[in-house]
């Protein structure tokens, strides 16, 4: 007989589900908001090449948002079968934050995406991109109260313990803007927008690779590298600043994140090391000198408590938490790089034509999702072993009649239906991706942009000069 722990399958299932539930919504939220931009374009400009990529957009987007909303459905159904005793202590204070979310955020979308994915024609121009607006303004309400609910589970404060031990609110503002919140939220939109930037570069860079939709293509790619080049390196300064907050409020997570066991004082940076938990140390360490102190606490002699300040039960899950920071922050730094040099080459009139740098883009096109994944792990099992930081321990949160046998079984059916379901949407995606952008019939595109239409092509096929 297998010995099937409750605790352990219920924090996997609900991490593969929510693992495959975040990639959707934050990707829409970035969509969203390209959307937006490239109807303001259009109406702008009349270039019918806007249009023509917003109605390819739009497809994807309807997609991605549909599965986003199946996969959201799972979480509750977990909350009331796998963590119902967290779900009673923390009713009060975090059922309305959700409840918030649905009524003002999730409603609005769900309205108004009709209106972008069937309004062509049926309602005015303006109408149409109002409702676009509307939408991508509600993505962003939707990840306020969403990012508020989970930043009060890291950082959780406004409340009082009543004697049946379930917490109720006493100060709303202190609840929805607890202290690590500004920076998760903040962190996490330009996560998003990276996401959708690099999807969007890396598919403009596969049509120029393949000579197809050129001047659709050279607009992605520029498009994506204005994103690349100025909001990843504010992603950086955003980083700095949330690993500020994160170490005055959860200094176990950061000790995990940087692989540090013993209290140190100019703390060396870990670049590259293979935590030992059983030993409490590391191997293969290769660091630079004093550099973790002077990022975390802006002080080269600055004090980073090590892991041996709590007890191994109070600890955070190590090595886990240290390589997933490095892939977020190694994709991070990745992204800088290809926006710094995608901008020189823009200048040196060479952007759209490099085979390396479309290459280059192509491979990043799953960085974002990558990125997000390895920071939401950073971010969820550095929490451990609390569901509520320092308040309600996981072992306290499960349900209590839950066994193992259940949670295994409905994992793995958990799996397959995903692996058929998502599997088949993304395949539906790419499959959209490889047909392309429908071709603008000659002559309307000539009568439309007249001497505009024959400067884009013109560059598109002799040469590399700036439109």
């Amino acid at each position: 007989m297998f010995d099937f722990d409750p605790v352990l399958l219920a924090r996997i299932q609900f991490a593969f589900t929510i693992s495959f539930h975040i990639i959707f919504p934050a990707f829409t939220i970035g969509l969203a908001s390209f959307l937006a931009v490239l109807e303001w374009r259009w109406l702008r400009t009349g270039n019918e090449y806007f249009k023509d990529l917003y109605k390819f957009w739009i497809k994807i987007f309807a997609v991605a948002f549909g599965m986003g909303v199946v996969s959201g459905v799972v979480m509750s159904y977990q909350f009331g079968t796998n963590w119902s005793i967290f779900s009673d202590r923390v009713a009060n204070v975090l059922g309305p934050l959700l409840g918030f979310e649905v009524l003002t955020a999730f409603f609005l979308e769900a309205s108004f995406l009709g209106i972008m994915i069937f309004g062509w024609g049926r309602v005015s121009k303006r109408m149409h991109f109002v409702a676009t607006c509307i939408v991508a303004i509600g993505t962003l309400i939707s990840a306020f109260w969403i990012l508020s609910a989970n930043s009060w589970m890291q950082t959780p404060q406004g409340f009082s313990i009543g004697e049946d031990g379930r917490l109720y609110p006493t100060n709303w503002i202190e609840i929805i803007f607890n202290p690590s919140f500004p920076y998760r939220f903040v962190h996490m939109i330009i996560a998003a927008y990276l996401t959708t930037a690099f999807v969007v570069g890396g598919v403009g860079a596969f049509y120029l690779w393949r000579k197809r939709h050129l001047p659709q293509a050279r607009i992605m790619l520029g498009m994506a590298t204005i994103m690349a080049a100025l909001v990843a390196p504010l992603q950086v300064v955003i980083g700095d600043f949330h690993g500020l907050n994160t170490l005055e409020h959860q200094p176990a997570k950061v000790a995990a994140m940087e692989g540090i066991w013993e209290t140190e004082k100019g703390a060396d940076l870990r670049l590259f090391a293979w935590p030992d938990e059983k030993n409490e140390m590391n191997h293969y360490e290769v660091k630079i000198p004093h550099m973790a102190s002077y990022i975390l606490t802006h002080d080269m002699e600055g004090e980073i408590k090590g892991l041996k300040e709590w007890a191994k039960e109070d600890r955070p899950p190590v090595a886990t938490v240290f390589w997933s920071f490095r892939v977020m922050v190694g994709l991070g730094l990745l992204m800088v790089l290809i926006g710094i040099v995608s901008t020189i080459q823009y200048f040196r009139g060479k952007l759209f034509t490099g085979r390396f740098l479309q290459g280059w883009w192509i491979l990043m096109m799953p960085s974002g999702f990558i990125a997000l994944l390895a920071g939401w792990f950073v971010t969820e099992i550095g929490r451990q072993p609390y569901t509520a930081y320092g308040v309600i321990r996981t072992t306290e949160s499960v349900s209590p009649a839950i066994l193992g046998a259940q949670v295994a079984w409905s994992l793995l059916v958990f799996v397959i239906v995903y692996m058929f379901v998502f599997g088949a949407g993304s395949y539906y995606i790419l499959k959209l991706i490889r047909k392309g952008i429908p071709a603008i019939k000659e002559k309307d595109h000539y009568y439309q942009h007249g001497i505009e239409a024959l400067v884009i092509e013109a560059t598109a096929h002799n040469g590399d000069k700036n439109v």
